[in-house]
């Protein structure tokens, strides 16, 4: 059942990512997921430079926190087990392996070589969309952000039983 939802969880996450974006009000949104170099030609652009939404590290952190330990509770309430150690293991690897498949292919694979992620502007400049270092930065925050909604949820899940 896990494998499962493994499966099913990253095809919805992918779902999400490929409608998310497709053009520059949609790719704006995660403006601060493209590589500095793109930031910059973004930030001269007279109509998109005003959509720039600013977040602080910690806000975006705890709601990342927050919404994927809704998604992870919701997904981990068909898996559960009496015991807190089970749920945790379960929920940790449901989290990490999204946290994978998002970096591997969503991120290294998909995005750093659809079009479709690409502002106006920058069509053909594929090269500034290969940089992984913001990719990689972001899996290990995920990696922390899938530790702590394991044990929440891995807790509050044994308490339902």
């Amino acid at each position: 059942m896990l494998l499962v939802e493994i499966i099913v969880l990253c095809v919805l996450f992918f779902g999400i990512c490929y409608f998310n974006t497709g053009n520059d009000e949609r790719n704006i949104k995660s403006y601060y997921s493209y590589p500095e170099e793109v930031q910059e030609i973004v930030k001269k652009n007279p109509v998109l430079r005003n959509k720039i939404r600013s977040a602080k590290s910690i806000v975006t952190f705890l709601s990342n926190v927050v919404v994927f330990g809704i998604v992870i509770f919701i997904f981990g309430f068909f898996i559960k087990q009496p015991s807190v150690w089970n749920n945790f293991i379960n929920l940790l690897i449901l989290g990490q392996c999204l946290n994978a498949f998002d970096f591997l292919i969503i991120d290294m694979i998909w995005w750093r070589n659809s079009a479709r992620i690409r502002f106006t502007g920058t069509e053909n400049m594929a090269e500034l969309y290969r940089n992984p270092q913001k990719h990689f930065i972001s899996f290990l925050k995920g990696v922390l952000v899938f530790l702590i909604v394991a044990l929440i949820d891995g807790m509050i899940l044994s308490l339902m039983n």
